[in-house]
């Protein structure tokens, strides 16, 4: 793959998918909700990635009532934050969080604080100092509000942001907030990002000296 420089101002990262491979849970938890629904759970796991709990589930069972989504999707929180076994970090993710020391960036995930927090934890990864988590916005990726949201936190115009994504809820979610998009993992490919990446190993981040960060791909 020939190498590709990226030029931003901040970075805006997913988490699960992105930074921390929690695929091993998010299979086991959403396999057990497909079967108590009737659902066929390779249909059910094409949806998940990348959206709310709650989101999800509107998709998948579109004329359930909102109310019983956000309690169904709390439970599965509960679930998810006290299942821990397999969350591992992204090769690279590790290297890759701590080059960014410093520099401007936030973390940008479909999960709660408690879940986010615990999966980082778990994956030996720190937390960035900016966080916009479900709690933080009131529509879920695709929507792209999360992503807006982490611009503002940190000062920078949506288009001076590179967002690094795995899903295709959170890559139509960057492009929608007219944002430039790293796809990261075979996930990634199909849903149209500027450039992918097998896992952040691939990726190299400098600041310059106007203060903007060059990301060198690949």
């Amino acid at each position: 793959m020939t190498a590709t420089v990226l030029t931003a101002r901040a970075l805006l990262l997913d988490m699960d998918g992105t930074l921390v491979n929690s695929d091993a849970v998010v299979e086991r938890i959403w396999r057990r909700w497909s079967e108590r629904h009737g659902l066929d759970g390779d249909e059910v796991m094409k949806v998940v990635h990348g959206r709310q709990g709650h989101a999800s589930m509107a998709v998948l069972l579109p004329d359930r009532p909102v109310q019983q989504n956000l309690a169904d999707n709390a439970r599965m929180l509960a679930e998810e934050t006290a299942d821990m076994d397999g969350v591992v970090e992204v090769p690279g993710a590790a290297a890759f969080l701590a080059s960014l020391g410093g520099l401007p960036h936030a973390l940008v995930t479909s999960a709660d604080v408690a879940l986010s927090t615990a999966r980082m934890a778990a994956a030996g990864l720190p937390l960035p100092a900016v966080r916009i988590t479900a709690e933080s916005v009131g529509a879920s990726k695709p929507d792209p509000e999360g992503f807006l949201k982490g611009a503002a936190e940190l000062g920078v115009a949506p288009a001076d942001c590179l967002v690094f994504e795995d899903s295709g809820a959170g890559i139509a979610a960057g492009r929608a907030a007219g944002m430039r998009v790293v796809g990261v993992g075979a996930r990634a490919g199909v849903h149209g990002p500027d450039v992918v990446v097998r896992d952040l190993t691939g990726v190299r981040v400098a600041a310059a000296a106007d203060g903007s960060l060059r990301v060198h791909v690949g």
